[in-house]
C-alpha cells in the first residue's frame, strides 16, 4: 500500500488538467482492485452542473448531470450530513422515501453502480465534496480493501480535492474557453517574448512539455500560432480590467 500511495501522490502533484486526475486516481482504483469512481464537487450556485471526473461510464454520468440528480442523490445528502466515510448499497435504496430516489437507484444499476464507499470532504472552503469508489456487487476484494484502508482512501480522497482545487480551481476563461493554469502560465512567458526552453527554465518543466501547453492552448482557442493565441489572452484580460 506504501508503495500504491507513493506513486498516487506523485501522479496527482503531476497533473494539470482533470485527464491528468482522472488518470491517476483510475490506476490507483485499478491497483487496489476497487472498480470505478466518481469525485464530484458541487457548486454554490444550485442550479450549475457540479464538477465530476469520474470512471462511470459517461452516458451515466451525462444523464446524472442533465436531471441534477445529485441534488436529490441520498448518498450525496448523507456526505452533506455526515463528514466521515461511509459504505451504502441496497440499504440505501430501501430507505428512501421518494420515488424519484429510488428511480435514481434503479436506474444507477443499470450501469453497474449498487453500492460503493464515500468520503465526504468539508473543507471550509465552500460546498462540500465527495470521492466515492463504487461497484456493481458486494465483491470480496472490494470489501477487504475497504476493511484494511478506509483511513488512507479518506487521505487519498483528500490529497486529490485539494491539489485539484488547487490547480483547476484556478483555470481561466477566455470567452467560455477554459485554459488551465500551466497553459496561462506558458502563454503569458510567450507574450513577453521567451522560448520554449526559456519557459521551461522559468517554470521547473521540460522544453516538450511546455511545447505541450502552449499547443493545447491554440487547439483551444481555435487558432494556429503562439501569436495569435497571444493576443486572445491580451484581450479577454483588458476586458476584465474594464
Amino acid at each position: 500500500m506504501h508503495q500504491v500511495f507513493q506513486e498516487f501522490i506523485d501522479a496527482i502533484v503531476g497533473a494539470e488538467d482533470a485527464a491528468g486526475f482522472s488518470n491517476a486516481l483510475a490506476k490507483t482504483a485499478s491497483a487496489l482492485d476497487l472498480s470505478c469512481f466518481a469525485y464530484l464537487a458541487l457548486k454554490s450556485e444550485e442550479n450549475k452542473h457540479p464538477q465530476l471526473i469520474s470512471t462511470y461510464p459517461s452516458r451515466w454520468t451525462a444523464h446524472y448531470l442533465h436531471n441534477k440528480y445529485q441534488i436529490i442523490d441520498p448518498v450525496i445528502r448523507e456526505a452533506l450530513q455526515n463528514p466521515e466515510p461511509f459504505r451504502w448499497g441496497v440499504d440505501f435504496r430501501s430507505q428512501t422515501t421518494s420515488m424519484a430516489q429510488r428511480q435514481l437507484f434503479d436506474e444507477a444499476a443499470q450501469f453497474g453502480i449498487r453500492s460503493g464507499f464515500t468520503v465526504p470532504i468539508h473543507d471550509g472552503y465552500g460546498p462540500i465534496a465527495a470521492l466515492t469508489f463504487a461497484t456493481d456487487e458486494r465483491r470480496p476484494q472490494f470489501e477487504k480493501c475497504i476493511d484494511s484502508y478506509a483511513r488512507v482512501l479518506q487521505l487519498m480522497a483528500m490529497y486529490f480535492h485539494a491539489h485539484l482545487r488547487r490547480k483547476l480551481g484556478n483555470e481561466h476563461g477566455l470567452d467560455g474557453i477554459r485554459l488551465s493554469r500551466r497553459e496561462v502560465e506558458c502563454l503569458e512567458w510567450a507574450a513577453q517574448g521567451k522560448s520554449s526552453w526559456e519557459i521551461g527554465c522559468i517554470l521547473g518543466i521540460s522544453r516538450n512539455t511546455v511545447a505541450y501547453y502552449l499547443e493545447n492552448a491554440k487547439e483551444k482557442l481555435g487558432v494556429r500560432t503562439i501569436a495569435q493565441a497571444v493576443t486572445h489572452l491580451a484581450a479577454a484580460s483588458k476586458r476584465k480590467q474594464n
